[in-house]
């Protein structure tokens, strides 16, 4: 779990509907639509660990129990304004940097953190991969989530722990195609 000071934010994965083809533009998908894109709910502990998933919509109904499954009762939680955010004062010292107005700092309270690491993946996601499905998502999000975890580790000691863990899965092609 993640605790004491914790900055939460959600970004949407996907390309830009003015850099696609004409063929492949999809309608009215400006702003916060996700027609065309994957919602991604990010929870980041100052000097700590992060945690990403992929959500269906940012909705207050989706987003809530996932933080609260993730992150100790009473910790110092700091957002945007959005929304679905509007009740974690009941859970949590929760408080709101209002980009709306131009504030992306408000003393110690700041999102800066979180979103940091979203411009790390889409630029990860730009410059390695170029494009993902949104049905791979999770597992790209995951990728970056374990490079960011484990920043502090020489590549020898992430490479073991990449290995170990992963020497019981198999994975078949169809299983990954299906």
């Amino acid at each position: 779990m993640l605790k004491e000071v914790v900055e939460i934010d959600e970004t949407f994965i996907g390309g830009k509907n003015k850099n696609r083809h004409w063929n492949k533009k999809v309608p009215n998908s400006q702003g916060r639509s996700w027609k065309d894109k994957t919602p991604v709910l990010g929870m980041l502990e100052r000097d700590g660990n992060l945690i990403t998933k992929v959500v269906p919509n940012t909705q207050k109904d989706t987003l809530e129990p996932i933080i609260s499954v993730n992150i100790k009762k009473g910790s110092e939680v700091y957002t945007d304004e959005w929304h679905a955010y509007r009740d974690l004062d009941q859970q949590f010292n929760h408080q709101i940097v209002n980009h709306s107005i131009s504030q992306y700092v408000n003393k110690n309270v700041s999102t800066n953190s979180i979103e940091c690491f979203w411009s790390h993946l889409k630029r990860g996601i730009n410059g390695t991969y170029h494009w993902i499905s949104k049905k791979h998502t999770q597992k790209y999000t995951d990728e970056f989530t374990l490079r960011f975890n484990t920043r502090e580790y020489n590549e020898k000691n992430r490479f073991d722990l990449v290995l170990l863990s992963s020497v019981s899965k198999r994975l078949t092609y169809r299983e990954l195609v299906n």
